[in-house]
Protein backbone atom coordinates (compact mmCIF):
# COMPACT_ATOMS: atom_id res chain seq x y z
CA UNK A 1 0.00 0.00 0.00
CA UNK A 2 1.30 3.25 -0.79
CA UNK A 3 1.92 5.29 2.41
CA UNK A 4 1.60 8.65 0.56
CA UNK A 5 -2.03 7.90 -0.78
CA UNK A 6 -3.03 6.65 2.61
CA UNK A 7 -1.87 9.58 4.35
CA UNK A 8 -3.42 11.76 1.78
CA UNK A 9 -7.17 9.87 2.07
CA UNK A 10 -6.78 10.41 5.79
CA UNK A 11 -6.15 13.96 5.71
CA UNK A 12 -9.24 14.49 3.51
CA UNK A 13 -11.70 12.67 5.21
CA UNK A 14 -10.49 14.61 8.64
CA UNK A 15 -10.49 17.89 6.27
CA UNK A 16 -14.20 16.81 5.93
CA UNK A 17 -15.33 16.02 9.48
CA UNK A 18 -13.20 18.93 10.94
CA UNK A 19 -14.80 21.07 8.12
CA UNK A 20 -18.43 19.48 9.30
CA UNK A 21 -17.93 20.75 12.85
CA UNK A 22 -16.82 24.10 11.95
CA UNK A 23 -19.69 24.56 10.10
CA UNK A 24 -22.21 23.39 12.57
CA UNK A 25 -20.75 24.83 15.94
CA UNK A 26 -21.46 28.25 15.25
CA UNK A 27 -24.84 27.42 13.74
CA UNK A 28 -25.64 25.45 17.49
CA UNK A 29 -24.34 28.92 18.78
CA UNK A 30 -26.79 30.68 17.01
CA UNK A 31 -29.68 28.40 18.11
CA UNK A 32 -28.35 28.67 21.78
CA UNK A 33 -28.07 32.68 21.85
CA UNK A 34 -31.82 32.71 21.38
CA UNK A 35 -32.36 30.34 25.25
CA UNK A 36 -32.77 31.59 28.48
CA UNK A 37 -29.72 30.64 30.22
CA UNK A 38 -30.04 27.59 32.49
CA UNK A 39 -33.43 26.67 30.78
CA UNK A 40 -33.60 22.82 29.42
CA UNK A 41 -32.84 23.95 26.08
CA UNK A 42 -29.55 25.86 26.62
CA UNK A 43 -28.57 22.81 28.94
CA UNK A 44 -29.01 20.74 26.07
CA UNK A 45 -27.02 23.15 23.52
CA UNK A 46 -24.56 22.83 26.00
CA UNK A 47 -23.88 19.24 25.97
CA UNK A 48 -24.14 19.10 22.11
CA UNK A 49 -21.32 21.45 21.57
CA UNK A 50 -19.02 20.03 23.91
CA UNK A 51 -19.31 16.53 22.44
CA UNK A 52 -18.85 18.05 19.04
CA UNK A 53 -16.06 19.94 19.74
CA UNK A 54 -14.41 17.23 21.88
CA UNK A 55 -15.21 14.56 20.32
CA UNK A 56 -15.19 15.48 16.89
CA UNK A 57 -13.92 19.18 16.13
CA UNK A 58 -10.55 18.76 18.06
CA UNK A 59 -9.58 14.86 16.59
CA UNK A 60 -10.67 15.92 13.21
CA UNK A 61 -8.46 19.26 13.76
CA UNK A 62 -5.44 17.41 15.25
CA UNK A 63 -5.17 14.77 12.68
CA UNK A 64 -5.19 17.78 9.75
CA UNK A 65 -2.53 19.02 11.08
CA UNK A 66 -0.47 15.68 11.90
CA UNK A 67 -1.31 14.23 8.16
CA UNK A 68 -1.02 17.63 6.26
CA UNK A 69 2.68 18.61 8.08
CA UNK A 70 3.67 14.81 7.25
CA UNK A 71 2.47 15.39 3.71
CA UNK A 72 4.03 18.47 3.06
CA UNK A 73 7.59 16.35 3.33
CA UNK A 74 6.55 14.34 0.09
CA UNK A 75 6.40 18.23 -1.61
CA UNK A 76 7.86 21.19 -2.64
CA UNK A 77 6.57 24.33 -0.75
CA UNK A 78 5.53 26.48 -3.19
CA UNK A 79 3.63 30.07 -3.12
CA UNK A 80 0.04 28.16 -3.22
CA UNK A 81 0.74 25.98 0.08
CA UNK A 82 2.01 28.73 1.98
CA UNK A 83 -0.87 30.47 1.64
CA UNK A 84 -2.93 27.53 2.40
CA UNK A 85 -0.80 26.77 5.84
CA UNK A 86 -1.22 30.54 7.12
CA UNK A 87 -5.39 29.91 6.06
CA UNK A 88 -5.04 26.82 7.51
CA UNK A 89 -3.56 28.28 10.78
CA UNK A 90 -6.60 30.49 10.36
CA UNK A 91 -8.97 27.87 10.46
CA UNK A 92 -7.19 26.98 13.18
CA UNK A 93 -7.46 30.59 15.31
CA UNK A 94 -11.52 30.22 14.60
CA UNK A 95 -11.72 26.63 15.99
CA UNK A 96 -9.92 28.01 19.45
CA UNK A 97 -12.37 31.03 19.01
CA UNK A 98 -15.27 28.21 19.15
CA UNK A 99 -13.57 27.00 21.65
CA UNK A 100 -13.76 30.11 24.05
CA UNK A 101 -16.87 30.66 23.24
CA UNK A 102 -18.11 27.19 24.41
CA UNK A 103 -16.48 27.90 27.81
CA UNK A 104 -18.27 31.38 27.85
CA UNK A 105 -21.51 29.66 26.88
CA UNK A 106 -20.72 27.00 30.02
CA UNK A 107 -20.92 29.81 32.22
CA UNK A 108 -23.85 31.14 30.90
CA UNK A 109 -22.11 34.89 30.32
CA UNK A 110 -22.82 34.93 26.39
CA UNK A 111 -23.28 38.50 25.45
CA UNK A 112 -22.79 37.61 21.85
CA UNK A 113 -25.83 38.32 19.63
CA UNK A 114 -28.33 35.66 17.21
CA UNK A 115 -26.67 38.03 14.46
CA UNK A 116 -23.02 38.11 15.44
CA UNK A 117 -23.19 34.28 15.40
CA UNK A 118 -25.12 34.39 12.10
CA UNK A 119 -22.34 36.24 10.80
CA UNK A 120 -19.25 34.13 12.49
CA UNK A 121 -20.73 31.11 11.14
CA UNK A 122 -19.96 31.91 7.97
CA UNK A 123 -16.24 32.37 8.03
CA UNK A 124 -15.45 28.93 7.72
CA UNK A 125 -17.27 28.86 4.32
CA UNK A 126 -14.62 31.60 3.04
CA UNK A 127 -12.11 30.16 4.33
CA UNK A 128 -12.94 26.77 2.90
CA UNK A 129 -13.52 28.35 -0.52
CA UNK A 130 -10.22 30.42 -0.75
CA UNK A 131 -7.99 26.55 0.55
CA UNK A 132 -9.91 24.36 -2.19
CA UNK A 133 -9.38 27.14 -4.94
CA UNK A 134 -5.76 27.32 -4.00
CA UNK A 135 -5.16 23.73 -3.59
CA UNK A 136 -7.26 22.30 -7.38
CA UNK A 137 -5.54 25.82 -9.11
CA UNK A 138 -2.45 25.96 -7.52
CA UNK A 139 -1.66 29.63 -8.67
CA UNK A 140 1.92 30.89 -8.65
Amino acid sequence: MNIFLTIKALHIISVITWMAALFYLPRLYVYHSTKETKSDASETFKIMEKKLLSLIANPSAIIVWVTGLTLISYVTLEMWLILKMFLVLGMTIFHLYLWYILKVFSLDKNTKSEKFFRILNEIPTVLLLIIIYLVVFQPN
